[in-house]
């Protein structure tokens, strides 16, 4: 029980280590599965901004498990989407939208707030 124990903790240091390095090597990340609505709709909101964020789509990776597993343990959300900005974590899809309504998306993106993709 403990050898399996081990080898799954260190799983997860290791995984938490490869997405702690995702996030630092981007400036938005967001960790999403593809058939999420929440996922999309969190997405679209970067579209609007002209922004475009390093998605990790966690249902299409083998260890996409083990990711959200880490992201668990480190933002105590086991949820998708989990979205950061500039290594900073800002929430979920809730999160992300009120972020963008108030302005704050924008001003941690250090974009205008008028900024809108052309259609």
């Amino acid at each position: 029980m403990t050898m399996i124990r081990s080898i799954s903790m260190l799983t997860l240091l290791v995984t938490l280590a490869a997405s702690i390095s995702m996030v630092s090597s981007h400036k938005i990340v967001i960790f999403s599965k593809s058939y999420c609505p929440y996922c999309r709709r969190a997405k679209s909101v970067f579209s609007e901004l002209n922004q475009v964020p390093h998605v990790v789509e966690l249902d299409e990776r083998e260890d996409g498990g083990s990711i959200q597993s880490a992201l668990g343990e480190t933002v105590g959300r086991r949820t998708v989407p989990q979205v950061f900005i500039n290594g900073k974590h800002i929430g979920g899809s809730d999160d992300t939208v009120d972020a963008h309504e108030s302005g704050e998306l924008a001003k941690l993106l250090g974009v205008s707030e008028n900024t809108r993709a052309e259609l």
